[in-house]
């Protein structure tokens, strides 16, 4: 028996990081569409922000058009409220009922597929990964976009956003898996934008973590990257459609011409 193959081996063959992105990240649904078409399937998931959205969901049983089909109708109004500023612009409860009424899991545990959150541990200044227990507060905290939304408290420790130190979540998986493929559903793209409250803050943001991705970016065997998602702003929420479509294509057309599938 060779000793050191045996002791290298990992717990997972194929894992998927999933970035943030807003409603950009229904681009990762239509890439696991893709990618299913091409009989590949995560044994683990880890996802941050819109990607820990989306990977809880696949995780959940849910398949990628039903996602999308989920996603269709919402409003940035309807899923948020504005408030006093008390650490945020906005409130998120009708996000969280959202999500509450949509996951079949409660916890980690209940779910099909093994997942990781990412979320900003805001009192200490460092990225967490949540693995275990309660599924939807750490979900809710990783989509906490600093200034914007209030910080999400969980056993008394304010958390944000996790993509403010990592935005790719590729390293929370990379030594658990023989092979990772990352999505990253928010290509920096300099391109014109709409100079609304919302926007402005969320290329800011964008503009930030460009730097925590450039090392998860390296960790993956196969990165899904659509370069045209840079023609959408975070909270495009009326092209969550279109989104997910070019996830869709980006992936189908990678796989079909230029990728020998078996490499993964």
């Amino acid at each position: 028996m060779n000793l050191t193959k045996l002791f290298n081996q990992k717990p997972y063959k194929i894992g998927i990081a999933l970035s943030g992105g807003g409603i950009k990240g229904l681009c990762h649904a239509g890439v696991l569409k893709a990618l299913e078409e091409h009989g590949i399937k995560p044994d683990i998931i880890s996802g941050v922000s819109s990607g820990s959205v989306v990977g809880a969901l696949y995780a959940d049983g849910y398949t990628p058009d039903e996602i999308a089909k989920l996603f269709e109708d919402i409003s940035f109004r309807r899923m948020t409220k504005i408030q006093i500023p008390d650490g945020g612009f906005f409130r998120i409860d009708a996000f969280q009922r959202f999500m509450s009424k949509n996951l079949r899991a409660k916890t980690f545990e209940e779910l099909k597929i093994p997942l990781r959150v990412v979320a900003t541990d805001l009192d200490k200044g460092q990225s967490v990964t949540f693995t275990s227990g309660k599924l939807l507060d750490p979900i809710i905290a990783s989509c906490s976009i600093p200034v914007l939304f209030s910080p999400k408290i969980i056993d008394g420790v304010h958390y944000v956003d996790g993509g403010v130190l990592k935005n790719f979540p590729v390293s929370t998986i990379r030594n658990e898996c023989d092979k990772v493929i990352g999505i990253n559903a928010s290509p920096l793209v300099a391109d014109k934008y709409k100079p609304s409250i919302l926007n402005v803050a969320a290329r800011s943001y964008n503009f930030m973590f460009k730097a925590n991705i450039l090392h998860d970016k390296e960790l993956c065997d196969l990165l899904i990257e659509p370069v045209d998602m840079g023609n959408y702003e975070t909270f495009d929420v009326d092209k969550g459609r279109e989104i997910f479509e070019l996830g869709y294509r980006t992936t189908s057309q990678m796989l079909e011409n230029k990728l020998d599938v078996s490499r993964v």
